[in-house]
């Protein structure tokens, strides 16, 4: 680095690394992440330590001077990884993440050196033609039309704010992109319609982000097998029309976030189709099941749908973050987006130029996360992702063996993907709860607590991590199994754990202060 002359007259500046120290540092930071997948597996989960204490390895002064670059390297190993969550270990099934793959680690630092810029083709001329080969692979991978538009966006949310705002601008009555949602004389409200039990919360997000309002999200009654009822959707559909609201969009989950539901995509595209409004598969969670052969008739339909949304850094195993979406009619997605200004592409038309990304997303400047997707499809091929998701499928369909065999836990679905929820509660808890309205309530309540405590004991003991959820009004450990990494074995071991934990907290009480049960120790 050059510094100023003893005349204060500045000159040129080089910030960056000589290459041999580049290469060093570079050596030294591949060590590091190849020491921490070795490692991954027996590392505790969760660092089991408060907010506080985590912020306090992280207090100190803005930097006035530059430090040594080995210095700052080396505190990754002193303060970051003892206070990180293991999302790539086999037994981290919290919420949905996934595991991530080495080579889409490898292609995320590939990616950072040349720091291209896919909104536009000029700054990203590989990135962009990268991002559209692969859009068409993960379409193929699916049965969906490979002509389809489509691209990657941070995550599940944006990716069904996009599909839907298209959603709305492709369907409303006037023209929404220049007069927005303040046109005079506009009489109704935009309304989407999800099911009540399954419906990701995403899509109020998404409400939200549009200004349309949390109401306008319509909660359609679901059927015993927590999927939507078609019937209930157009009585609801006919009530808000005659009304005059304005129904727009219908959501289908594929792959919901607590038990892996696929509504019937079939009917739901036969509905819309009848009354021209827009249906959207949201298969964050589960789209990419439609790979398998043996489960390819739970997604019937979804190549009908308008737009479809996947997370690749969920059940494709991706690092963070890589969501997707494709939609059946590329001109619709333009057709909601498209912005112009001279210098987006220059005032004179050039032979140098394609696919502009800004012009089918609200984003403009974007990271190449395409190069993360198509190297992991390359180096897995599809036969390989095939044969990663059935590993999962078999560890869900053990853990519902084993709860089922035991008498300390309560199935409460039959597995359909990698999610999974249960409750642990007695025999004795449920016979006292059958038998009893009166008393039906307390030990549901009791239980309710008591899972709560197991989930957050095994996350503490470091062992696994495991969040609760609410399934038709009760608090369940839910698991997330979409990791590469988990086996047989993975899962045998945290049953026993959690069948420990909840022989333990059980005969403890449900508060500090050592609550019993009503019913007593375990006989």
């Amino acid at each position: 680095m050059k510094a100023a002359d003893a005349g204060d007259r500045f000159v040129d500046l080089d910030l960056d690394l000589d290459p041999e120290t580049f290469r060093r540092l570079g050596h030294l930071v591949v060590d590091m992440i190849t020491d921490y997948y070795k490692s991954v597996r027996e590392l505790p989960v969760f660092p089991s330590r408060t907010s506080a204490e985590v912020s306090k390895v992280f207090e100190e002064a803005l930097p006035e001077r530059g430090q040594d670059p080995e210095i700052i390297l080396n505190e990754w190993l002193s303060k970051v990884l003892p206070n990180t969550t293991h999302v790539g270990s086999p037994r981290y099934f919290g919420f949905v993440n996934g595991s991530g793959t080495m080579m889409g680690t490898l292609a995320e630092a590939l990616a950072a050196s040349v720091n291209m810029n896919p909104g536009a083709w000029k700054p990203a001329p590989a990135a962009t033609e990268i991002e559209r080969r692969t859009i068409a692979w993960i379409a193929e991978l699916i049965g969906y039309p490979t002509d389809c538009g489509g691209l990657f966006t941070s995550g599940g949310t944006m990716a069904n704010h996009t599909a839907v705002l298209a959603a709305m601008r492709n369907s409303a009555p006037y023209d929404t992109t220049q007069e927005g949602l303040q046109r005079k004389g506009h009489h109704g409200r935009f309304m989407i319609y999800m099911s009540d039990h399954e419906g990701h919360v995403s899509i109020t997000r998404v409400a939200d982000l549009m200004n349309l309002g949390r109401r306008a999200v319509r909660r359609v009654p679901s059927r015993n097998d927590f999927t939507m009822d078609l019937g209930a959707l157009e009585r609801m559909l006919d009530e808000d029309t005659s009304r005059r609201e304005i129904p727009f969009c219908v959501v289908g989950q594929v792959g919901s976030i607590n038990v892996g539901a696929i509504d019937p995509m079939e009917g739901i595209a036969r509905i819309c189709r009848a009354r021209g409004l827009w249906f959207h598969a949201d298969g964050a969670c589960g789209a990419v099941g439609a790979m398998l052969p043996e489960k390819r008739s739970l997604y019937r339909g979804l190549d009908q749908a308008d737009s479809v949304t996947l997370d690749p850094h969920k059940w494709l195993y991706i690092p963070y973050e890589c969501g997707c979406l494709l939609v059946r009619d590329r001109e619709k997605l333009r057709r909601a987006f498209s912005m112009t200004a001279p210098y987006l592409r220059g005032t004179l038309p050039t032979e140098y130029t394609g696919l502009d990304y800004l012009e089918y997303s609200p984003q403009m400047s974007r990271g190449f996360r395409a190069l993360k997707v198509w190297m992991t499809i390359k180096h897995y091929g599809a036969e390989g992702y095939r044969r990663l998701l059935r590993q999962n499928l078999q560890c869900v369909e053990h853990l519902d063996r084993l709860v089922r065999e035991s008498a300390d836990f309560e199935p409460l679905h039959r597995p359909t993907l990698f999610i999974y929820s249960f409750r642990y509660a007695p025999e004795k808890y449920r016979t006292a709860a059958r038998e009893s309205n009166v008393k039906a309530e307390e030990v549901n309540a009791f239980l309710d607590r008591l899972n709560q405590r197991i989930a957050d004991a095994i996350q503490v003991s470091g062992l696994a991590f495991i969040m609760t959820s609410r399934v038709r009004g009760r608090t369940v450990l839910r698991m997330s199994v979409c990791s590469h990494r988990t086996t047989l074995a993975d899962i045998d071991l945290v049953f026993r754990k959690l069948t420990e934990l909840g022989r333990s907290l059980e005969s403890e009480g449900t508060s500090a202060q050592g609550e019993s049960c009503c019913y007593g120790e375990r006989s």
